[in-house]
């Protein structure tokens, strides 16, 4: 059990030494918030793919992530931590996150020793959803409006094709038993679920509606099969 809980508080240093890094860039380097706001969205899902791994009691998970839930809360209030929350619109994705990975890591202590059901959400959540916001500002076509924000077809595209090829990579190690055909469907599903949540989220609700509908559309499809 120490072992454990010296695991989690390296875990914690690392999270720590991200969001220093993403201030460093921001202060000294002059890096816009929107970039070092997606280094650590990115970054922390990374980090968090080591849970699974080093992390056997999901309580641990869940103290992690109440502890860096309050951090973030803490920053806001004060005006802390500018890299990640100095932006213009309303978002509590930062909020969200710690609960989303939270969620999953529940959803993969239930679905134990499937590592998808973990990994597949999170890779998601932290590669397709900044690729998308960063492809729809670089090449912003097919704009269209969900609430009071604004997003593309362009950056959809580019969510709905990661996902596609993360889930794909993940169910590819199941082609003996599924099939080619059927993990490219089941593929295809999760990737066009997750990227209509993501489209229909807003002021940063997608940090929990992308891994949900990705937990989701995985546990109907295994009910399905």
């Amino acid at each position: 059990m120490n072992e454990q809980i010296w695991t989690t508080l390296w875990l914690a240093a690392a999270f720590l030494a991200l969001f220093g890094l993403a201030e460093l860039l921001y202060h000294r380097a002059g890096v816009q918030v929107e970039l070092t706001r997606k280094l650590v969205h990115a970054g922390t899902g990374l980090l968090a793919l080591l849970f699974p791994v080093l992390l056997h009691q999901h309580w641990l998970v869940l103290i992690l992530c109440a502890i860096f839930g309050v951090l973030l809360v803490c920053t806001i209030r004060f005006r802390l931590l500018p890299s990640i929350h100095a932006i213009e619109r309303e978002s509590v994705g930062s909020l969200a996150y710690p609960v989303s990975v939270y969620l999953c890591y529940l959803a993969f202590d239930y679905q134990r020793p499937q590592y998808l059901y973990f990994y597949m959400p999170v890779l998601i959540l932290a590669l397709s959803d900044p690729l998308a916001a960063l492809v729809g500002k670089r090449w912003p076509w097919g704009q269209f409006r969900i609430g009071q924000e604004y997003k593309t077809l362009s950056g959809s595209l580019a969510f709905f094709l990661s996902a596609f090829v993360i889930s794909m990579a993940w169910l590819s190690q199941s082609v003996g038993k599924l099939g080619l055909a059927q993990s490219t469907a089941y593929a295809l599903f999760i990737a066009g679920i997750s990227t209509l949540a993501e489209a229909l989220s807003r002021k940063g609700y997608d940090n929990l509606s992308i891994p949900l509908s990705v937990v989701g559309a995985m546990l109907a499809l295994a009910y399905l099969s």
